[in-house]
């Protein structure tokens, strides 16, 4: 049997590895991200991410975008994408994918009160 050192060892290179993987993907995603938004149209969600947000504040941001692009009169690329229902049943669901021009137009009628909101709102300015 181990000694109790080891068994500490142990556990805490593995919580070191998990950190690190954990925080390997949310810097793929970000590049990845960043990436689609470069090369095509994407949804206001990819836009969000690309900023470096988090999941929590872009899902927020996102439903003020979409009401924000109702008021500014922006209409994105209608497309149609299939989309699973608690693991199965595929059904297509219409989305909408914006350029970057359109969400910088977008996040200019957009007028956020939240201190991360307003860094998003930056970051998609800037971005155009």
């Amino acid at each position: 049997m181990a000694s109790a050192r080891t068994r500490r060892a142990i556990t805490e290179l593995r919580n070191r590895t998990r950190a690190h993987r954990a925080a390997a993907a949310e810097r793929r995603t970000l590049a990845q991200a960043a990436r689609r938004v470069r090369t095509s149209a994407r949804s206001l969600a990819t836009h969000a991410l690309a900023t470096g947000a988090d999941r929590e504040t872009v899902k927020g941001v996102v439903k003020a975008l979409r009401t924000a692009a109702k008021k500014a009169g922006v209409k994105g690329r209608r497309s149609r994408i299939r989309r699973t229902a608690n693991g199965f049943k595929k059904r297509a669901v219409t989305v909408y994918r914006y350029t970057r021009e359109q969400v910088a137009r977008i996040a200019e009628q957009y007028k956020p009160r939240k201190a991360e909101y307003k860094v998003v709102r930056a970051a998609l300015l800037a971005a155009a």
